[in-house]
């Protein structure tokens, strides 16, 4: 299971920003947006965020 780098989600944060017309501020909106997205694509791809495989059935 590959964990969430920190380049990886300053790249998809960048990529939103850029979409948005590249506003002034609320850069932790995109970082947190962008964080949330990469997630849910690693969890449709199988893969399990980290910590949550507390609760898998043995």
């Amino acid at each position: 299971m590959a964990n969430l780098s920190e380049e990886e989600i300053r790249n998809r944060a960048y990529q939103l920003w850029m979409e948005a017309g590249e506003p002034a501020g609320k850069m932790d909106a995109f970082w947190y947006q962008a964080e949330k997205l990469l997630l849910a694509e690693r969890t449709e791809q199988g893969e399990v965020p980290p910590g949550m495989t507390d609760n898998l059935p043995v």
